[in-house]
C-alpha cells in the first residue's frame, strides 16, 4: 500500500514577503514589477527556503535546509505525522556564512520501507531556547524486500533560456502536479539551474503577450562569483511549488553544463564578453561548491574536492540508479572524428567505476542516469559536438568509442535490465537501440528515454546518429526554438516497477496533458 501525504505541508511557508534572497531585510514588493517577492523575517532563525531530503537508504537519509542567519540545525523524526509518539532528535550542525547558511543533518537507524515524518528546527546558537517555526517534510526509506512497488520521476532543465518564475501563471506548477504523483524520489537530470542565463522582468511572446518573471540581483547576469552561483540556486527556491515538492519528494540531483555555463568542458578558455573570468575550471569549482550547498549531497558540501558527482543509489532489490557525470571528466568538444579517444565523455576512472558497479549490481533494473543523450546529435557551434553522437552514421569515432566499450561490456557480462534516462535536449522521446540497425553491432538492444524541460525553452527534436542503431518509437517537441513553458508545457517522465512481477513501466508525461507514451519492459529479457 502506498502512503498518502495529504497534510504534511501544513507547516511550510506561504508566498514570501519581506526578505531578499541574500538574507537582508527588504520592503515588500509586487510580483508584477518583476522584483523578487521577499520573505517576512522574524526575530528567530527561520528556514525560509524550505527543506529537502536526499541520499535515502533503508536506514538513513540526509535532510537539507537554509537559515536566514547563523543557527543550529536539528531534525525531529517520527512515524506519526502529528509527532505524537516516537519522536527522535538528530543533528545540531552549525549553519553559517561559510556554507551560505545552508546545512544538512544525517538521520540514522531508521526502519526500512517506512514513511518517515520530520521537522527541521533552527535554534539560535547563543540561546538554544530561541527556535524558529519548524518546517516539515516526509520521505520513505528504501525497502529491503521485493514487497514494495517503486515509482520515481525524472526531468531536467529549470529556469532556462530566460523563462523563470512567472507568478501570473502560478510559477513552476509542474512541481505540484509531480508532487501529487507521490513518487519515491525525483531524478533531477541536470541543468538544475541556468547560471549562464539571466532572467529579465518581462519577455515578449510570439502572440503579442508578455511573460513576466520574478527577478533577483544574482539572476541579472551570467554567474561568475560564488555569491552569484548561490543566488541561482536560491532563485528557484522562491517558488512555492518547488518548496512543497522538495518537502515531500527526495531529490537525486546530477549536474550538466548550465550549472556552470553552456557547453563547458575542463580546461576551456571562455571566449564570451559577458565573462570577466575566462577560466571555465574556476567557474566550475564555484558552481560545484554551490551545488553541494544547495542539494542534500553530503560528499560535495564545503567545496570538497574528494566528493564526486557520479554515484549509485540503491533502491532495494528492484532498482539501482547509476548517476553519471558527463561533464567533469570529458575531453574538449571537437568534430569527434578521433579513432582513439580514451578520455571520451566519462573519463577513464568513471568508465571503470561504471563497468564494475554494473557488474556487481544484483538489482532487477539498472537505470543509467545520463545528463546527455547517446544517439541524439547535439552540436556545439558549426563544427564541434557537445554530446556523444557526432553525426557520422558509421563505426564509432570520438566519444562514441567509450560508449561502444561500455555497451560491449554490458553484453559480454550478461548484464540485464539496463535502460538509459536523460533530459538536456528540451523535448521528450523514446528511442530504441538495436545492433541490427547499427554500424557497431557488439551490444544488446536497450531503450533510452528522454524527458524535459521541466521549466525552460522548448526546442524541436534533434536528428539521430545511426552508429548504435537508434529508432524513435515516440517523440514530441516544440515546433520552433525556445518556446516558453506557457506555449510548450513542461515534460517529465515516470518509472514504475511492479513488485509482484518485476515489470518496469516508463510513462512520458506532460504538465496538464497526462500520459503521452507508455512502454512496459519485462525483467531479464533482451531487446524489448
Amino acid at each position: 500500500m502506498r502512503h498518502t501525504r495529504r497534510s504534511l505541508l501544513g507547516g511550510t511557508l506561504a508566498v514570501p514577503v519581506g526578505l531578499t534572497l541574500s538574507g537582508a531585510l527588504a520592503a515588500p514588493v509586487s510580483a508584477a514589477t518583476g522584483a523578487a517577492p521577499a520573505f517576512i523575517r522574524s526575530g528567530r532563525p527561520s528556514a525560509l527556503w524550505g527543506t529537502q531530503s536526499g541520499e535515502i537508504t533503508a536506514h538513513s537519509a540526509t535532510i537539507w535546509t537554509r537559515s536566514d542567519r547563523p543557527a543550529r540545525m536539528y531534525v525531529d523524526t517520527s512515524p506519526s505525522e502529528s509527532f505524537r509518539y516516537g519522536v527522535r532528535r538528530h543533528g545540531g550542525s552549525f549553519l553559517g556564512p561559510a556554507t551560505d547558511y545552508t546545512g544538512t543533518t544525517t538521520l540514522r537507524d531508521l526502519p526500512p520501507g517506512r514513511q518517515i515524518h520530520y521537522r527541521v528546527v533552527l535554534a539560535d546558537p547563543d540561546d538554544p531556547r530561541r527556535t524558529g517555526e519548524p518546517v516539515r517534510g516526509t520521505f520513505r526509506t528504501t525497502p529491503v524486500s521485493r514487497r514494495h512497488d517503486v515509482r520515481f520521476l525524472w526531468s531536467g532543465d529549470l529556469a532556462g533560456q530566460g523563462w523563470g518564475i512567472n507568478p501570473e501563471i502560478g510559477g513552476y506548477r509542474v512541481f505540484e502536479e509531480m508532487r501529487l504523483r507521490d513518487p519515491d524520489f525525483f531524478l533531477f537530470s541536470g541543468d538544475t539551474i541556468y547560471a549562464d542565463g539571466p532572467i529579465q522582468a518581462a519577455v515578449p511572446l510570439r502572440d503579442g503577450t508578455v511573460w513576466h518573471n520574478i527577478t533577483t540581483e544574482e539572476k541579472a547576469k551570467a554567474a561568475e562569483t560564488l555569491t552569484e552561483f548561490r543566488g541561482n540556486f536560491r532563485y528557484n527556491l522562491l517558488d512555492r511549488n518547488l518548496r512543497d515538492f522538495n518537502a515531500q519528494v527526495p531529490v537525486l540531483a546530477q549536474w550538466d553544463d548550465h550549472e556552470v555555463r553552456n557547453n563547458w568542458y575542463p580546461g576551456q578558455v571562455i571566449d564570451d564578453p559577458r565573462y570577466t573570468v575566462k577560466d571555465a575550471d574556476t567557474l566550475a569549482a564555484r558552481a560545484r561548491q554551490a551545488f553541494g550547498e544547495y542539494f542534500p549531497v553530503t560528499d560535495l558540501r564545503g567545496g570538497r574536492t574528494e566528493g564526486r558527482m557520479y554515484r549509485v543509489m540503491r533502491h532495494g532489490p528492484l532498482l539501482d540508479v547509476f548517476v553519471l557525470d558527463m561533464r567533469t571528466y570529458r575531453d574538449p568538444n571537437s568534430p569527434g572524428r578521433q579513432t582513439d579517444d580514451p578520455v571520451g565523455i566519462l573519463g577513464t576512472e568513471q568508465l571503470g567505476w561504471l563497468k564494475r558497479e554494473l557488474s556487481r549490481s544484483r538489482a532487477t533494473w539498472k537505470v543509467i542516469a545520463a545528463d546527455m543523450p547517446l544517439g541524439i546529435v547535439v552540436p556545439d557551434g558549426a563544427a564541434n559536438f557537445e554530446a556523444v553522437a557526432q553525426g557520422d552514421p558509421g563505426a564509432p569515432l570520438g566519444r562514441e568509442l567509450q560508449i561502444a566499450e561500455l555497451l560491449r561490456h554490458i553484453k559480454h557480462q550478461r548484464i540485464t535490465g539496463t535502460l538509459w534516462l536523460t533530459a538536456d535536449v528540451h523535448y521528450t522521446a523514446a528511442n530504441h537501440y538495436a545492433p541490427e540497425r547499427a554500424a557497431f553491432t557488439d551490444f544488446a538492444p536497450f531503450w533510452e528515454f528522454v524527458s524535459g524541460p521541466i521549466g525552460a525553452g522548448g526546442f524541436p527534436a534533434g536528428r539521430l546518429d545511426a552508429t548504435f542503431g537508434p529508432e524513435t518509437a515516440y517523440v514530441q517537441s516544440a515546433p520552433v526554438a525556445n518556446m516558453s513553458p506557457a506555449e510548450n508545457p513542461p515534460y517529465y517522465g515516470e518509472v514504475e516497477i511492479d513488485a509482484a512481477g518485476g515489470d518496469l513501466t516508463v510513462r512520458l508525461r506532460r504538465r496538464g496533458g497526462g500520459v503521452l507514451f507508455t512502454k512496459t519492459l519485462r525483467p531479464g529479457r533482451v531487446g524489448q
